[in-house]
């Protein structure tokens, strides 16, 4: 397990605004709240084994068959079991690097390499789509061209309600036999702490999964959170053109600040490299004078301790980041403080 994800707001407690975590942190998640408060006897019996239930509606959703979703533990929980399913078809991964680092960590678990030489067969390829932490997106076409030079191609698509860009559907990717899509309502909900995500794959595919699952992966209080998300559609993100303009305007002004370098983006978080101090040293003024969180993306393979990533939030808290950074960065600060 890797630690080191961001949101670690618990170690700052005088916060303003949160950019360390991609999910939308202004949902309003009182309706959900309201209902779970009248399902707490679920608490009171063992969870569904599978959550059988919760995979229907999600099949009816897009328009599949139940034999073709598995409902996980988050989607991390899903990164994992297939990593253990699928390790047995070769001896390395791939990766396109920055990406998110539990696809590696999960593939070192069950005992495959990292591909270093073309020449070799990946078991098991992955693509974070849109990518984390960078947000670069990878087009339809590109990844059926994956897939053909693929054995088992993995498709992370965790933030698909955080871009405009066209995806695969889930019904469109069962078309091709050896992909597998992740899907996140943790993401697209804003509900990282109740830990739902599920695969849709072709049938044998998902039947491998289950093979190696857990029972009672995904908690009762959960599934009914799931099926109530899923019924009501309140999702994380009501404007998603508005918040993409808002990226781009935070992106703009961020390249704008002294010892800046913004990576294009088409999603609402972005990466930001600082070419003076490092992620380290900005993260913890940032918090502790201005009450501001980023994320330290140095622990993402290829990137280096002077990268960070920041998630877009309201206009206000996006101005008082970049004016912070500006405050800090300035030629006429005073860099020896750091």
């Amino acid at each position: 397990m890797l630690y080191g994800h961001g949101d670690d707001t618990f170690r700052f407690p005088h916060l303003r605004a949160n950019f360390s975590s991609n999910i939308c942190t202004e949902a309003d998640l009182a309706p959900l709240k309201a209902h779970l408060a009248t399902r707490l006897s679920a608490i009171e019996n063992y969870p569904e084994p599978a959550a059988d239930s919760l995979a229907a509606c999600i099949a009816r959703l897009h328009g599949i068959q139940p034999d073709e979703v598995l409902v996980t533990n988050g989607a991390t929980d899903a990164i994992y079991l297939i990593a253990q399913a699928f390790a047995t078809d070769g001896t390395y991964f791939s990766t396109d690097e920055p990406t998110f680092s539990e696809y590696a960590d999960a593939c070192l678990l069950f005992g495959l390499k990292p591909q270093t030489d073309a020449d070799s067969s990946a078991a098991v390829r992955w693509l974070c789509n849109p990518n984390n932490p960078d947000g670069r997106i990878y087009t339809s076409e590109q990844v059926r061209r994956e897939a053909q030079r693929s054995t088992w191609l993995v498709v992370d698509q965790s933030y698909e309600d955080y871009t405009a860009a066209p995806l695969l559907t889930a019904r469109e990717a069962l078309g091709v036999p050896n992909l597998l899509l992740l899907h996140s309502l943790t993401k697209s909900y804003a509900v990282p702490g109740l830990r739902i995500g599920y695969v849709t794959a072709p049938a044998p595919l998902i039947a491998r999964l289950k093979s190696v699952s857990r029972p009672w992966a995904v908690n009762a209080l959960a599934v009914e959170a799931g099926k109530w998300l899923l019924s009501h559609d309140v999702r994380a993100v009501p404007d998603l053109d508005a918040l993409l303009a808002e990226t781009q305007r935070l992106a703009n002004a961020l390249s704008e600040v002294p010892h800046l370098h913004v990576s294009p983006t088409a999603t609402t978080f972005m990466l930001v490299c600082c070419d003076t101090f490092t992620a380290a040293q900005l993260k913890e003024r940032l918090a502790s004078e201005h009450g501001l969180l980023i994320r330290d993306a140095s622990n993402f393979p290829t990137l280096t301790p002077h990268h960070f990533r920041v998630a877009t939030q309201r206009p206000d808290q996006n101005d008082a980041l970049v004016a912070a950074l500006r405050t800090l960065l300035s030629p006429s600060a005073d860099e020896r403080k750091f």
